[in-house]
């Protein structure tokens, strides 16, 4: 497979699915052209007081990440939609996101970003990470539903910064971290970061990160 020249437009393919759907994404995508990908797992939150009184509101999903040429994700995104029905209820949400520069992969790469782009066109929706420590992403999602969020996905990760580590009986221990993955429209997205920032105490050292990226195109929000 070539490598793809600096210049090159590459996207991050994002698809969230319930458990046990994320290997049927990745090898229908692989029919449509993307060279392979990452599946996470994770929980999303959904608004359902039948669901919540039964403990039943967390939902295991899988996140499914894949790199490719613009023009390659955009057929794939549009052939998902078609496959899966994302349009319908509880059957998932694709989108994509620009990617600036692509490093230690052979199959796909671009050291060039082109600022030209950067920019240009408006979007409608906005991802928002939320990197805290464990037990605290309800936090997150509580103080995004009251800034105008309909929910959010929790995925499980791991941190090693300077603030996160700890000792315990000498040895250094790496405590787990929860990464929320809201989709918020443009227009609420700063209430959003401005809620969880405040409730989450984000700018006190160690507290976690935030950080936004523009969507290019969504499959399944409604």
């Amino acid at each position: 497979m070539r490598n793809n020249p600096d210049g090159t437009e590459i996207e991050l393919l994002c698809v969230i699915v319930n458990f046990g759907l994320g290997s049927k994404i990745m090898k229908f995508s692989k029919q449509s052209g993307m060279r392979g990908g990452t599946i996470f797992l994770g929980r999303g939150t959904v608004n359902n007081r039948i669901l919540e009184f039964f403990d039943l509101s967390d939902i295991r999903k899988e996140i499914v990440l894949m790199l490719g040429e613009k023009t390659i994700v955009d057929n794939t995104l549009e052939e998902l939609n078609k496959k899966f029905h994302f349009d319908k209820p509880n059957h998932g949400i694709a989108f994509s996101t620009s990617v600036l520069s692509v490093l230690g992969t052979k199959s796909i790469e671009s050291n060039g970003i082109n600022e030209e782009k950067r920019g240009a066109e408006k979007t409608m929706y906005n991802a928002i990470y939320v990197v805290v420590d464990k037990g605290k992403a309800e936090s997150v999602i509580d103080a995004a539903k009251k800034a105008g969020a309909r929910g959010g996905t929790i995925i499980n990760a791991r941190g090693s910064g300077i603030h996160e580590t700890g000792k315990l009986f000498s040895m250094d221990i790496e405590p787990e971290k929860e990464i929320v993955l809201i989709l918020a429209d443009d227009q609420i997205t700063s209430p959003i970061t401005s809620s969880v920032r405040e409730k989450l105490e984000i700018d006190k050292p160690g507290n976690g990160i935030i950080f936004v990226q523009s969507v290019n195109q969504t499959y399944g929000l409604r």
